[in-house]
Formats: structure tokens, C-alpha cells, sequence
């Protein structure tokens, strides 16, 4: 028998984030306290609630949607309540189909408080699509009411964007509607010093100016002591956004971001992409910097303009991807040696980072013979414990039956309470309530064998790699000194290692540049116990 488990879906619309601003209550903990008692009056036994907290036009933009429809698919609920069916989709029709066809296959009943629809019911299923689809006309007319807003809002240069940009903070339109920007005297004398830093340049002793580039000027504001908004040093992404937007020249922009939509094997794509002809019009706030200034600098950054390497760039580095620093997390790159000698460094990126950097094929050879120490060690670890991990499959397994026997013994419980409501020995009170605790023990204990399986198939993966983990890296490690692509050497190394910290903080001393004072901790991919 299929347990009958009920889920709430519950999420605001628009319309009701409007009223609750006029002071129309809480419209989530309303619909609950309706659902609930709806439920309580059809004894269905609510296994879980479902609260969307965010209003999005797709199912990808409501993770709380997603959840509910991955459940129901999987046949989990024998009904879902809520307040109408509009709620469930007010997307797209691919999105509506989805939702259509989730309830249908995963036969799961939609309960609100006027009528239940039962998809396998024609007229049902008829009168269901219907709603989804008056519900999609209402969000495109809701949809251009409010664009047509913020256009409005727009061309009376007020600030339609989410947060205000550094050097500003969004304050409420003064006898009036709508939002623009207040100057932050501070943030903007940082703003104006970065546009002065970038077009003029930093004084030098003699009295002359150099231009400085992004990196630079991150490191000046950072040994000023110059806080950005959000994190604790600057980086060059914020510098660079901060000479490009026009808003410090008293603009405001529109859709600088645009979203693109792309459909990739059924599956719908969101991209931004920056947009050099945005709208741009006259904002009610006050300028920091003149646009000569801004002109100025948008000249400087095109005749700085970064090209990237094509895609076809041969790797030259075979620890790419595979070495992290072990003191900020950041993974390692390669660089050229800041000596008279010609080689490839290993260094951390992070500009504030003390992890000294050493030679690539110094830190190659060594993570070889860590990789092969480690081996030794492993084939002695298998001598020790390989009765053990017999034993403990063999009693994972046992635990398995066990416990499905009782998960079968929970279900006929389950069937026999329907028996006894019938007799009147339960009333309708201990009924649900016996439900919902047989319920909740049911999923306890699948959950349980689910787990109990997992482990038992983590333990067979662990005698596999017996045969297969250890002759794999032994094959590489006798082959690797004899291969010549890089992008080989480095491929190999992925399959056998998940990750390796590096860590060195004395520098080697001269003449001794291939003495190994560097620590290398290995992360090889194994099956973890």
C-alpha cells in the first residue's frame, strides 16, 4: 500500500507582497492557518511544507518548487494543498507543462480549498491547465504594468537599480516616489582618487606622474588602509567597475546587464553580458566626478583592453588544477622565476599571501615520491585491515535486513490503523495523529537503509580499489618519467590525486634552489571508509 503522505506548498505573489505593505498581515502564515485546517478537516496527515520566500517568473528561479516537483515525481505525496492552482505556475508554458506533467505521472492529487483536481480526470485536467494558463495572462499583465513603471521612473532619472554603487546610498525620492542617491563624502573621495590615480597618476619625487594600472591601485588603497564595501581588500574587478559606471557622473543606466535566455538540450540558459549601449539618461542625483574625468578614463581603458589567449594555448604546467596554496586556499599557478635562471615557478596568486614559491619540477618530483611513499603505506594499511572489512560489509548487511524487515512490519501497522478507524477504536484525532507518526517513522528508517546501503557499497568500492586503485598508480608512477606532453602528465595526475596543499615559508638560500624545504600534503582519490 502507498502511503498516503499530504505536503503544503505556499508562496507569496506580488499582489500579496503589495498588501502587506498596506498592512494586510502575513499572507504565508494566513494561507498556512487555511491549509492546515483544511487538512485537519479531511484527516490527511501533512508530512511537509513547502514556503517559497522569493516570487520568480520560472521553476529555476524557485528552489522550494523544484524540491516539491522532484518529490512529487518521485510518487512521495498522495496529494500537495494550496490556496489555488496559480500558485503552483506562472511561468512560461514549458514550465507549466512541467508542473502538468509532474502531478499527472507522479499521480498526486492538487487540493485547495474550492476543489480537489485529480490529473488522471479529464475535466480535471482540462480545468487545471485552464488556470495555469489565465495565470500566465495575469503575470505578463502584471509584468508590463511594472516595467512600464520603472521605465517611467527612469526617465525622471530616478534610481531603479538594486543596491546604490560605491560612494552612494540609496535614499527614498524627497516628496515624492521612488528611490535616488545620496553621496557618501567619504566613499567619494576614494572614487575620485581612483579616477585621478588611473587618468593622472601618482606624484613621484621629481615631481612628475605615473599612470597607475588596476593592480597598482588595489595595492595604494590597500596600504591607505581603504576599506571597500563588501570585502576586506580591493580587487581589480571592483576598481574596473567603478571607472566604467556612469552613474558617478550624475547617470543613471538601465539593463547594462542584459539577460540572455538560451534553450540547450531542453534546458533554459540565463546569462548576463555587459551592454555598451544601455540606456543611459540625466539622474536627480549629484555627480562625483565630471564626465570629462569619466571620458578620460573609458579612453585610457581601451587602449588597455585585455586579450585573452586562445583557447588552443598548449598547457604548460603539470600540476594545473591539482596544487592549492596551504595557507589561503588558492590554487596554485605557474609563473617565471624572478632569478637570472630560465624555469617555471609554482606560486600562490594571492598578493597578500606569505607562501613562498618554488621551482614546478622540483615540486613534481617530490609530490612523485610522496605519491609513492603513500603507496607503501596503503598496501600495509590493506595487510592489516582486510578481514576487518569483510566483517563490517557482512554486518552493514545484516543491519539492512533487519531494518527492512521492520520498515515492512511499520507498513502493515500503517495499513491496519484505516481497519481500526473503521471499528471506531481510533477516533479521528488519534487517527491522523497515528498516521503522522508512522509516517514520520517510515521515513525515518527508509532513510536509514538508504544510508546503511551506502555505506555497504562504499565498503565494496573499498575492496575494488584492492585490484584496481593500487596497480593504476603504480602504472602511472612507472610511466610518468617517460611521457613528454604535458597535458598528459597532468590528466594522469587527476585520476589518481583529488588535491595537494602546498606549503614553504623560508626562501631558499642562494646555490641551494633545489633544496625541497616545502611541505606537500596529499589528498590521492581513494574510497574513504
Amino acid at each position: 500500500m502507498k502511503t498516503d503522505e499530504y505536503a503544503l506548498y505556499l508562496r507569496k505573489s506580488r499582489t500579496d507582497m503589495e498588501a502587506e505593505k498596506y498592512g494586510d498581515g502575513d499572507t504565508l502564515s494566513r494561507h498556512r492557518k487555511i491549509l492546515l485546517e483544511l487538512a485537519r478537516q479531511r484527516n490527511l496527515p501533512i508530512t511537509q511544507i513547502y514556503e517559497e520566500v522569493v516570487s520568480g517568473e520560472t521553476i529555476s528561479a524557485r528552489p522550494q518548487m523544484q524540491a516539491l516537483l522532484q518529490d512529487v515525481e518521485s510518487g512521495k505525496f498522495r496529494g500537495v494543498l494550496v490556496m489555488e492552482v496559480e500558485r503552483l505556475a506562472r511561468g512560461n508554458t514549458r514550465d507549466q507543462g512541467v508542473v502538468a506533467d509532474s502531478f499527472k505521472y507522479g499521480n498526486t492529487l492538487i487540493i485547495t480549498p474550492t476543489k480537489t483536481y485529480d490529473p488522471h480526470n479529464e475535466f480535471d485536467e482540462e480545468y487545471f491547465e485552464f488556470g495555469l494558463f489565465m495565470s500566465r495572462r495575469e503575470y505578463k499583465t502584471i509584468n508590463r504594468r511594472l516595467q512600464r513603471g520603472r521605465m517611467a521612473s527612469l526617465s525622471e532619472g530616478k534610481y531603479i537599480a538594486g543596491a546604490a554603487p560605491f560612494g552612494y546610498r540609496k535614499v527614498h525620492v524627497a516628496n515624492g516616489k521612488g528611490y535616488t542617491l545620496e553621496v557618501v563624502p567619504d566613499e567619494a573621495a576614494t572614487v575620485r582618487l581612483i579616477y585621478d590615480l588611473y587618468t593622472r597618476g601618482e606624484q613621484k619625487p621629481d615631481g612628475s606622474y605615473k599612470k597607475l594600472g588596476l593592480l597598482l591601485i588595489c595595492k595604494k588603497l590597500d596600504a591607505m588602509h581603504i576599506m571597500p564595501s563588501k570585502n576586506t581588500s580591493w580587487s581589480v574587478a571592483t576598481v574596473r567597475d567603478i571607472l566604467s559606471n556612469p552613474t558617478y557622473t550624475g547617470k543613471v543606466r538601465w539593463q547594462w546587464r542584459k539577460c540572455q535566455k538560451t534553450v540547450k538540450d531542453g534546458s533554459v540558459t540565463v546569462r548576463r553580458h555587459k551592454d555598451p549601449d544601455c540606456m543611459v539618461l540625466d539622474g536627480l542625483h549629484d555627480a562625483i566626478i565630471s564626465e570629462d574625468v569619466f571620458n578620460r578614463a573609458k579612453e585610457i581603458r581601451a587602449t588597455r583592453s585585455y586579450v585573452p589567449l586562445p583557447e588552443t594555448t598548449e598547457l604548460k604546467n603539470p600540476l594545473s588544477g591539482i596544487v592549492y596554496c596551504g595557507m589561503c586556499g588558492k590554487l596554485m599557478t605557474r609563473t617565471y622565476s624572478n632569478t637570472k635562471a630560465e624555469y617555471y615557478t609554482l606560486k600562490c596568486p594571492n598578493r597578500y599571501c606569505k607562501n613562498v614559491s618554488a621551482p614546478i619540477y622540483l615540486v613534481e618530483s617530490k609530490l612523485l615520491d610522496g605519491l609513492r611513499e603513500w603507496l607503501d603505506d596503503y598496501r600495509l594499511e590493506w595487510d592489516s585491515d582486510g578481514d576487518f572489512t569483510t566483517l563490517a560489509s557482512d554486518a552493514i548487511q545484516a543491519s539492512i535486513t533487519k531494518s527492512q524487515a521492520e520498515l515492512s512490519s511499520l507498513n502493515e501497522q500503517l495499513e491496519s490503523t484505516f481497519d481500526l478507524l473503521e471499528k471506531g477504536v481510533y477516533s479521528t484525532e488519534i487517527f491522523v495523529k497515528r498516521n503522522q507518526l508512522l509516517t514520520s517513522r517510515i521515513s525515518e528508517l527508509s532513510a536509514n537503509i538508504d544510508t546503511m546501503k551506502e555505506k555497504y557499497e562504499e565498503e565494496l568500492l573499498r575492496e575494488k580499489a584492492r585490484y584496481d586503485f593500487i596497480p593504476n598508480i603504480e602504472n602511472i608512477l612507472d610511466l610518468y618519467g617517460s611521457l613528454e606532453q604535458i597535458r598528459t602528465k597532468n590528466d594522469l595526475l587527476k585520476t589518481v590525486i583529488e588535491r595537494v596543499e602546498y606549503v614553504k615559508t623560508t626562501p631558499n638560500t642562494k646555490g641551494k634552489r633545489d633544496q625541497a624545504n616545502f611541505e606537500l600534503k596529499i589528498f590521492p582519490k581513494i574510497p574513504h571508509s
